[in-house]
């Protein structure tokens, strides 16, 4: 009996560390992630050529205002907005063409961002394309956005991520949203950029030299999570992912907790693809000299932080009944830590919003979300999960 209490014990002390782990990186970065970055430039001798594409899967009306806004967008050089359509009604498609976008349809049996892409730059190879620009079919580009990222390729950057964030708040689970928008933003893109690391890419808001994209998406494979595949790829290349932090992309929030859930599932299933995937060749990878790759794979070792703040939660409590592993001090205080970490993520303003407060009284749903996620990603692997949007206007503007 005596050996089992010391195994259960040592059970404990492996958790406990494990998640001392995940607190204290995700501490760091939000500590450095307080300094500020150099603002963002568009002085530049010439005005590449860009196109931004929109791939869009079964969403007829709010493509067709995404691309109303793109075409209006004030850029000096070329610019071309592409709707890679997946799924959309002929009357859409005419609609798109009349208000002067340039439409590529895709036929596919099961259906992924990547392929569709892929399929989409391979058409566009002779165009003489410098820059693409990756959006979500209901993302809308800030003032000059395409003006600050042609400044970045002309500082020769190849990658560069803008900042995205939140195009509407009107529910209680959109700020939330919001909010976690907004912490992975100062955590895994401002933080790591002030320490000279590549910032994370987020799917949207994203811009690619032209043809090292392509190369990137002729390569890409099947998976579910195509912006983490092609982060692990360009780590891979040592090529760094610039972060344009005053540079906006505004995405449209999550409005309930079940569509969360939905796009929780895919999220998770595609850390659990590239755990298994890259965990060991990260450490490969450490020892040659590439520490950016590790980096990456370390991430994926990471919990949900909505799982870990619950999880911590449940052992602080049983602390106080639970004579194995660490003290309860030590539970408390991982607790604690995360909370403060997640404290000092959130941007400023959003403290003067009421609506923080009332936000709060979602966390329970949406860690339940997360736990229902958890045990469904097996469907992210049949299905093509794509997260429904509706049409919604900016709420409000970065300063």
């Amino acid at each position: 009996m005596e050996m089992i209490y010391s195994l259960i014990d040592i059970l404990f002390w492996v958790l406990g560390i494990y998640l001392l782990l995940n607190c204290c990186y995700l501490a760091f970065f939000a500590l450095v992630g307080l300094f500020n970055l150099p603002k963002s430039k568009k002085e530049a001798n010439a005005y590449r050529k860009i196109a931004v594409l929109f791939p869009t899967y079964q969403e007829n009306a709010v493509i067709v205002e995404s691309v109303k806004t793109a075409l209006k967008h004030q850029y000096p050089g070329t610019f071309k907005v592409v709707v890679i359509a997946d799924g959309l009604q002929p009357e859409t498609i005419v609609h798109l063409k009349e208000l002067g976008a340039t439409v590529i349809e895709v036929f596919f049996e099961k259906s992924t961002k990547g392929k569709a892409m892929q399929f989409a730059m391979n058409q566009l190879e002779q165009e003489g394309f410098d820059i693409a620009v990756v959006l979500d079919v209901d993302n809308v580009m800030s003032d000059e956005c395409l003006l600050y990222i042609n400044g970045a390729f002309e500082r020769g950057n190849k990658v560069v991520q803008a900042h995205r964030v939140a195009k509407n708040m009107d529910s209680s689970f959109a700020f939330l949203d919001a909010c976690n928008e907004e912490v992975n933003n100062h955590l895994f893109r401002k933080g790591h950029a002030v320490v000279g690391l590549s910032a994370a890419l987020i799917g949207s808001g994203i811009a690619f030299d032209f043809e090292y994209f392509r190369h990137l998406l002729n390569n890409i494979g099947e998976t579910v999570g195509e912006d983490k595949q092609l982060d692990f790829m360009i780590a891979k290349d040592k090529v760094e992912v610039a972060y344009l932090n005053d540079v906006y992309v505004y995405d449209e929030k999550i409005e309930n907790a079940k569509v969360f859930t939905k796009q929780r599932t895919r999220w998770i299933a595609s850390q659990v693809e590239f755990l298994k995937k890259y965990a060991f060749e990260g450490f490969v990878q450490l020892f040659e000299g590439n520490l950016e790759f590790f980096n990456k794979s370390l991430q994926t070792f990471l919990a949900p932080r909505m799982l870990l703040l619950a999880f911590l939660f449940i052992m602080s409590i049983q602390a106080f009944f639970n004579p194995f592993g660490p003290a309860t001090q030590f539970w408390v205080g991982l607790f604690l830590s995360l909370c403060l970490t997640l404290v000092i993520s959130i941007p400023r303003r959003f403290y003067t919003d009421k609506r923080l407060y009332i936000s709060l009284f979602q966390i329970p749903r949406a860690m339940l979300g997360m736990v229902i996620a958890l045990f469904s990603i097996g469907k992210a692997k049949k299905s093509f999960m794509v997260t429904p949007h509706h049409h919604k206007p900016v709420e409000e503007k970065e300063a």
